[in-house]
């Protein structure tokens, strides 16, 4: 009988590809943005992201972080854009009212570090769930 790749587990062929030199890199920056463990953004990446975006997500961090949320310092530090386009980790609507909802705690008055970081760590939440 015949076996076909697609139905074979991919995860470790998913793994040797973010084990690279380049992917690695990547990885570990996103990890200190995040504040966790690389293994943990890897994780995050080999149980969301097809054979064909992992490729090529180092291009697609590089342009993101050039790119990605040019009008608003918050939303920059947040990755906004980042983590919902150019690296989709969280779907648009949920990344658009996670930053929305910090925007609001910094209009409602609270510090914007403050509110910043509130975000970041829901942000790190929904990426790692």
């Amino acid at each position: 009988m015949t076996t076909y790749l697609y139905e074979k587990d991919l995860r470790q062929m998913k793994y040797n590809i973010l084990i690279s030199t380049r992917h690695d890199l990547m990885v570990r920056e996103i990890a200190d943005r995040l504040g966790v463990g690389p293994n943990q953004v890897r994780l995050a990446m080999i149980r969301r992201f097809d054979m064909s975006l992992l490729e090529n997500l180092p291009s697609r961090y590089e342009q993101g972080q050039k790119m990605a949320d040019a009008g608003s310092r918050v939303a920059k530090e947040l990755g906004c854009e980042l983590f919902s386009r150019f690296i989709p980790f969280v779907e648009e609507e949920r990344m658009q009212a996670l930053c929305s909802e910090v925007r609001d705690m910094i209009d409602t008055g609270l510090p914007e570090e403050e509110a910043i970081t509130t975000g970041k760590r829901r942000i790190r939440e929904a990426i790692l769930q």
